[in-house]
């Protein structure tokens, strides 16, 4: 892989996907159906799907492609894979609370490598750059013109007066449980992908995720917080969180910054 080209591609592409949500964002109206699975899609998620799906097949048309609009659990899986959410946290999206994600990755033998992840109502951009190093850039965010970008990199936690981040939509009593178990300094509600984006910038230390998620949820957060030094495990066993599985379903998983002293459920 050309992780030159594929950075730049990704970095385009959920730029460009984000410029279209947020258009329809900024409409009176938006229309919300029901997925087959009771999830909510809208004409955002579909416009930015086509859009990066068109542009990630004309770019790299060797490499299998699954997205959440269009993957099914017959989907051929394959060594190396690209996988994209074109619009995570519909929820966020469509109540106007603008913590919502274009999330672009890259995976290589279940590990997610390179990911970009854009909050474009909040004109934040996280990515991994072409060596892997996850950077955050600031800036105009033009498409066509890297802005100024600064490496991130996970905390060194205090076990004594960790920094948790949840889900704002997901949370439950069963994560409010788990949370207890740690020495909690505070705590911060965020919505889709920009979970692992807090803890991969050091803005937390430990995101658990006890709810269902799937691997576009989630493998271009991981990405990124993996290459700010971070970790994402499975909570049952704290073994590595891998891609490819059938069907594309998550564990239930933790992910954090390496020093905090992981609890058992």
């Amino acid at each position: 892989m050309d992780f030159d080209n594929l950075t730049a591609v990704m970095r385009r592409l959920a730029l460009e996907a984000g410029d279209a949500i947020m258009s329809i964002y900024r409409s009176d109206h938006v229309d919300v159906r029901a997925k087959s699975d009771d999830s909510p899609v809208t004409a955002a998620d579909e416009a930015a799907d086509a859009l990066i799906s068109a542009g990630l097949r004309a770019a790299f048309p060797d490499v299998a492609l699954v997205t959440e609009e269009q993957a099914t659990s017959h989907s051929a899986r394959a060594a190396r894979f690209l996988i994209v959410d074109p619009l995570d946290g519909t929820k966020e999206f469509v109540q106007r609370r603008g913590e919502f994600t274009v999330n672009i990755a890259y995976v290589e033998d279940g590990v997610p490598i390179r990911g970009v992840v854009y909050a474009p109502a909040k004109r934040r951009m996280f990515y991994t750059d072409a060596t892997g190093q996850s950077v955050e850039e600031t800036g105009e965010l033009a498409p066509d013109a890297v802005g100024p970008v600064r490496p991130i990199s996970v905390t060194t936690p205090d076990n004594a007066a960790l920094m948790v981040v949840a889900s704002k939509s997901h949370r439950d009593q069963a994560t409010d449980d788990y949370i207890g178990k740690y020495a909690v300094r505070d705590m911060t509600s965020a919505g889709s992908s920009l979970k692992f984006c807090l803890v991969a910038a050091g803005e937390a230390d430990l995101y658990p995720r006890l709810g269902r998620t799937m691997e576009w949820d989630t493998a271009a957060g991981h990405a990124v917080l993996r290459g700010a030094g971070g970790q994402v495990v499975r909570f049952d066993d704290h073994t590595d969180l891998t891609y490819g599985k059938p069907g594309y379903e998550n564990p239930f998983f933790i992910a954090y910054a390496p020093g905090v002293s992981l609890q058992t459920g």
